[in-house]
């Protein structure tokens, strides 16, 4: 079952069950899979769905962290929303598994300082997209090529 279908039965099943908040956080995900999908001139794969929301994962993530002081109960909604879309993502990679991918990149490309940076992520980026948050992707190459 793609992740588009797994969408559209969530949606169905939230509409039984009234569930307000999933119902409208899956219609936003449908909404934003099916701009893309008139943008690409085509249907998406899973790749190109994981990666819509991984940006609509990312979103909710900067709004939450935007209203924590000053608007709490809108964070707490966003972060709500988060935890509906991360269902439909494939699972979070801990540090660990990061790290290794990280170190293989580092040893591929032959790099050996920051300036090397764009050359890791070059090949980072495809193996963590959907399954990591990129600024912490990003934040471990820096350390890693730091020293």
């Amino acid at each position: 079952m793609t992740i588009q279908e797994r969408l559209t039965d969530a949606m169905k099943t939230a509409m039984k069950a009234q569930d307000g908040l999933r119902l409208n956080t899956i219609r936003m995900a449908r909404t934003a899979i099916k701009n893309a999908e008139i943008e690409a001139r085509g249907p998406l794969d899973d790749a190109a769905v994981i990666k819509v929301l991984s940006t609509l994962v990312k979103q909710r993530r900067e709004a939450a962290d935007a209203y924590r002081d000053t608007r709490p109960e809108l964070a707490a909604k966003e972060e709500q929303e988060l935890a509906i879309l991360q269902e439909y993502l494939p699972s979070q990679m801990d540090e660990a598994e990061i790290k290794a991918i990280i170190e293989t990149a580092v040893q591929e490309t032959g790099a050996t300082g920051p300036r090397d940076m764009g050359a890791v992520m070059k090949l980072v980026t495809p193996k963590t997209t959907g399954r990591a948050d990129g600024r912490l992707v990003s934040e471990l190459v820096k350390a890693r090529l730091a020293g």
